[in-house]
């Protein structure tokens, strides 16, 4: 219940900058905003019988997710935001829930410009969790490896950007401190290198630090959208080939009806911090799902 009601509080938080209350003692001028939100409910579900001879085990997944956008734009001034909630559970037959996806993604850009393509910006974003998260070692208990806020990474960037139309852009910034959150003080019992953070502090400030975003959103075709985000991080004062931070975002999502859709997502991150190999995650659900807003269609 209480990483529900967090989960909502968010949403909330969130509500300030994806909807305009009209309700104002003087009217706004909103005609200057472009505003969208979508989510949806996926559910899988497998059974078999007791003398199902193809192999198999009863299992029931649960996925949500809400992605939301809100754009602001006034002659040479921009102030975009983005959203991105996932978080999914799986259970097997026997065996303890374990999440399949979780993200926290929140983002919030000013932007001023230069010329058609290019545009000075100010932006700042979140990384985090929802739930707990854990390692499950054979014959032994669960092990606590994460939870809300533990890591969180919070990042601020100034520099420039390449934005040639509304499906891509590119944020480059020499000037990027991140802070990295671990506010369970206990963690690194679990997790050694407690994601970079020094043992009995509760966050890791870097401050000279070089930050790349590059974002792609695609509308394939009128049923047929992608998504492709990549952010970089390195940090100059222990900058080393293999001690740059990669994270790539990647989804796909087909509409079979008004409220029928199937979405494929998955996740690549390179982190020291975290593990020294790559890690990767990828899901495929079908399920209903919903749009609102009133960004134009793309062609």
């Amino acid at each position: 219940m209480k990483r529900i009601s967090t989960f909502f509080l968010i949403i909330l938080f969130c509500g300030q900058v994806f909807a305009q209350e009209e309700a104002a003692l003087i009217p706004q001028d909103t005609s200057y905003w472009l505003k969208e939100i979508s989510g949806g409910l996926n559910l899988n579900q497998a059974a078999f019988s007791g003398n199902w001879q193809g192999g198999g085990v009863n299992s029931v997944a649960l996925g949500i997710y809400l992605v939301g956008r809100a754009n602001y734009a006034k002659e040479k001034w921009s102030w975009d935001n983005t959203m991105d909630f996932i978080y999914g559970v799986v259970k097997n037959k026997g065996e303890d829930g374990r999440k399949s996806n979780d993200r926290i993604f929140l983002d919030s850009k000013v932007g001023y410009k230069i010329n058609d393509k290019w545009n000075y910006f100010f932006a700042v974003n979140f990384l985090s969790q929802f739930a707990p998260g854990y390692e499950f070692p054979e014959d032994q208990e669960k092990v606590l490896i994460s939870k809300f806020a533990n890591p969180a990474y919070l990042t601020t960037s100034l520099g420039i950007e390449y934005k040639p139309n509304d499906e891509f852009s590119l944020r480059m910034s020499p000037l990027s401190p991140r802070w990295t959150f671990v506010t369970d003080t206990d963690l690194y019992l679990n997790v050694p290198n407690n994601y970079g953070v020094e043992i009995g502090e509760t966050v890791r400030t870097e401050w000279l630090a070089f930050s790349l975003l590059a974002d792609y959103n695609k509308k394939l075709s009128d049923n047929l959208s992608l998504m492709i985000r990549y952010q970089m991080f390195a940090n100059y004062e222990t900058f080393a080939f293999d001690a740059i931070d990669h994270r790539l975002d990647f989804g796909l999502t087909a509409k079979v009806s008004n409220l029928v859709n199937v979405s494929l997502t998955s996740l690549m991150i390179y982190d020291l911090d975290q593990d020294s190999k790559i890690q990767f995650s990828q899901g495929l659900a079908l399920g209903i799902a919903f749009k609102r807003g009133n960004f134009p269609k793309k062609k």
